[in-house]
């Protein structure tokens, strides 16, 4: 896949579409200033990216819309198809009954019929009147129930709301729950990946069952405090040697050389 110049690899999922393996996220915190998360996809796009990533948690879900609308207005993309977006379901929303009036909420934030990806956050539920894990009571966290919530996922696949369903921030035991009911294997786990937090496990578990690993955070979360990544002084030197940021060595990493293991 190749924009602006720039060749972007893809991998093929199991649902048989193919995902940019670099996305533009849109999480931050703290929450971004008004206006700068449309600007952020605007630049994001305009710079070749072409997979962008958000959540209902998030709170970018308009802006994104909004900069998808302008992209095209400008010609920025051709069309939406030139497009690969994820959106989530957020854990207030993780109940069988609420999962199809959730995507369809995205969907008209984001001005969009369908998203490419859709995901359930986490493998937990929350009460529909908490919005998040700060403000919730002990009594309001529960288990989620994944065998209804994952049927209702598969509703939304089936209708045509999302290409590609799958999860984030599943374990293995969860994932092997999942698959116990499941009559379509997720595509995709998205999880905390980095030189710090390699999740072998996890990779090699999906990989034998076919679900692509996605890593969040690759540059080591910084903005939430941790700079193990960024900050690690082998990263630095190898960096100063190849004439790269430490930044682009990580991407470089992710992008080229995940698979067979040769730097990780």
């Amino acid at each position: 896949m190749g924009y602006c110049g720039v060749t972007i690899p893809v991998v093929a999922l199991n649902s048989g579409y193919d995902m940019p393996m670099i996305a533009a996220g849109t999480a931050i915190a703290p929450p971004f200033p008004t206006g700068q998360p449309k600007a952020a996809v605007l630049d994001a796009i305009e710079a070749g990216y072409r997979y962008i990533d958000t959540a209902a948690m998030y709170g970018t879900e308009e802006a994104v819309g909004a900069a998808i609308k302008e992209a095209r207005e400008r010609g920025l993309i051709k069309n939406r198809q030139d497009l690969f977006i994820t959106t989530k379901l957020w854990c207030n929303n993780a109940h069988p009954d609420r999962v199809l009036p959730a995507i369809r909420e995205s969907l008209r934030k984001l001005g969009l019929e369908y998203v490419d990806l859709y995901l359930i956050h986490a493998p937990v539920t929350l009460e529909s009147h908490v919005s998040d894990f700060t403000s919730c009571k002990k009594d309001e966290i529960s288990r989620l129930d994944i065998k209804t919530v994952w049927a209702a996922m598969e509703e939304v696949q089936k209708l045509g709301l999302a290409k590609s369903i799958g999860v984030s921030n599943f374990t293995c035991k969860k994932l092997t729950e999942l698959l116990d009911h499941a009559k379509t294997i997720p595509a995709v786990n998205q999880v905390e990946m980095h030189p710090a937090l390699r999740q072998k496990r996890v990779r090699e578990f999906c990989k034998a069952k076919g679900i692509h690993v996605s890593a969040y955070s690759p540059l080591g979360g910084k903005e939430w405090g941790f700079d193990v990544v960024l900050g690690n002084e082998l990263l630095k030197d190898i960096a100063r040697n190849k004439e790269k940021s430490a930044a682009q060595c990580i991407i470089l990493i992710y992008s080229n050389a995940f698979d067979d293991g040769r730097l990780l």
